[in-house]
């Protein structure tokens, strides 16, 4: 079991780091990132504490921790510098905030972070399929999300990666300790979203090998 994207007392969730980790090593996970939300103001703060306490932790965890980040609501135009400053503090991982139906965020950040070069677009909503395959063209991941409000357009995009051949990933979107997914519970949010059992064998697959690459 692999997570991309969860969030810990560092922007709007309950646990530190350490907490975070031991709860989903006890659930058998390969490796987690902690991708706390972010804007200009705070990816200097956040980034390197989560590198610090990856850094100590993965000495004792049967689970990897990944130090990441996830832009959101920035303004569109502000997603290749800030997508460049994340990686130049070392984030590991770099997530998009999609364009959620739940949430009134800005028309064009989809492009806007496809196009910067974000590891994973989160709940991207109805992304068009033009963005789509731009997605599959940079090898961004378009999220199924577990997480309730986001996981209502889990079908749509599920769909049109299918059709357009973007990677996927499944990811709680986790602010505290009972929103980790089980390995049961991550399969169900892949075949709820309309996929088979076999489908979500090779994401699982492709979020292996990302998560071997960083």
């Amino acid at each position: 079991m692999i997570d991309f994207h969860t969030h810990s007392l560092f922007s709007d969730g309950q646990l530190v780091p350490a907490e975070h980790l031991r709860r989903v090593e006890v659930l058998g996970y390969e490796a987690i990132a902690i991708t706390d939300h972010a804007d200009s103001s705070s990816l200097d703060f956040i980034i390197p504490r989560i590198l610090r306490a990856a850094e100590d932790l993965n000495k004792y965890s049967a689970t990897r921790l990944l130090a990441g980040i996830e832009l959101t609501h920035v303004p569109p135009a502000m997603f290749g510098e800030l997508v460049a400053r994340a990686r130049d503090l070392g984030a590991q991982i770099v997530i998009g905030h999609g364009e959620t139906v739940v949430e009134p965020v800005q028309p064009g950040t989809n492009l806007a972070a496809i196009k910067a070069g974000v590891d994973i677009l989160a709940h991207p909503g109805f992304i068009s399929p033009a963005e789509a395959e731009l997605a599959a063209a940079n090898d961004v991941f378009l999220e199924l999300s577990g997480r309730k409000g986001h996981s209502l357009t889990n079908g749509y995009v599920a769909k049109l990666a299918e059709e357009t051949g973007a990677l996927m990933a499944v990811n709680a979107d986790a602010h505290g300790p009972g929103d980790f997914l089980t390995a049961e519970m991550a399969e169900k949010v892949a075949l709820g979203a309309g996929l088979s059992a076999e489908r979500y064998e090779k994401i699982r697959t492709d979020m292996r090998a990302l998560a071997n690459r960083l």
